[in-house]
């Protein structure tokens, strides 16, 4: 077997744990991955839960991997952007026309992505590092009131 059969062998088994199971971690993953035989490091799951598109989400009350098609869908982006931004959004502020949103460590990618599918004309684009996303706006008044219904959204006083 070559190696790139192997990586596509152990992701699809990552993808169907990640789907049968609740996992928190990555040692949980990979733990499941040695009981199927597939010895990995720590590093080798961060890279397939990356490229597997992988998030961290809140289900009954705890954080576990979900993947992209079992994330809501685009018809239900608005709610679960209100949802999103009251669970994970601890701060918001803006630079010029820049909208600064400050998540917990691991968190603002779940952000990023709940921002990409919503319908927001007024932001250009996203980028997400570890705890926090850059939305940049089309102007510096368009940056005002995304901040500002950001901000209600997080506190819960939208939907």
């Amino acid at each position: 077997m070559t190696m790139s059969e192997l990586k596509e062998r152990r992701q699809k088994a990552v993808a169907e744990l990640i789907r049968a199971h609740v996992l928190g971690s990555q040692d949980e993953v990979a733990t499941r991955l040695a009981d199927l035989g597939f010895e990995v490091t720590q590093a080798t799951v961060s890279r397939d839960l990356e490229q597997l598109g992988a998030l961290k989400v809140r289900r009954d009350g705890r954080i576990s991997y979900a993947l992209p098609d079992q994330l809501n869908t685009n018809a239900a982006a608005p709610s679960r952007l209100a949802s999103v931004l009251r669970d994970w959004v601890r701060a918001v502020d803006v630079a010029a026309t820049i909208v600064v949103l400050r998540t917990p460590p691991g968190s603002a990618h779940l952000v990023g992505v709940a921002l990409d599918e919503s319908p927001i004309p007024e932001i250009a684009g996203t980028i997400c590092g570890d705890d926090t996303i850059f939305a940049a706006c089309r102007s510096a008044a368009d940056a005002e009131a995304v901040a500002g219904r950001f901000r209600a959204l997080s506190a819960g006083q939208l939907q």
